[in-house]
């Protein structure tokens, strides 16, 4: 009886853990801080109330340069969703980033916003990022509807966003 006591117990226990994942369905957009290349701060406040893509990259990943590339090339099929891409930086040093939007032509796309965390690294610890990018798709409300900790394919973040109310 005492082992199916302690059976029961633990299942609970995970169970709670796992509601209190910050990447599980409906959790919180995390409350960020980032300096933008344009030398402002720029909160979850800022935000408007649209569909939102929080990106969590280094502007020197491979993975993250190749899917900024397939964005760029299937802006369209994005709408108006509101695009964050997030990194970290030494002391706040945003010349990595200004580069990354030169070399991919991000300014002509008003709804990217790029910038740093610097060493707060409140994000990555947020969602336990161990690789990047990460890839969380809020709704409007900014409730995460999916999480990739993966780099998704671009079809597949896609039609995230398209479900996405």
């Amino acid at each position: 009886m005492k082992k199916l006591i302690l059976l029961f117990s633990l299942i609970i226990a995970a169970g709670y853990c796992r509601a209190q994942n910050n990447d599980s369905v409906g959790a919180a957009m995390p409350p960020y801080r980032i300096l933008t290349t344009d030398s402002t701060w720029i909160t979850p406040a800022n935000l408007k109330h649209r569909k939102t893509l929080l990106i969590y990259f280094s502007p020197d990943c491979p993975h993250c340069q190749h899917l900024t590339m397939e964005m760029r090339e299937r802006m369209k099929k994005l709408g108006d969703t509101q695009i964050m891409m997030i990194t970290w930086s030494n002391n706040y040093d945003i010349r990595a980033i200004k580069n990354f939007v030169r070399d991919y032509d991000l300014k002509k796309y008003p709804n990217i916003t790029i910038g740093t965390e610097g060493y707060s690294y409140l994000v990555q610890k947020y969602f336990k990022i161990q690789t990047t990018p990460y890839v969380a798709v809020y709704n409007s409300d900014k409730k995460l509807v999916k999480g990739y900790s993966k780099a998704p394919e671009i079809n597949d973040l896609i039609a995230a966003v398209k479900k996405t109310k």
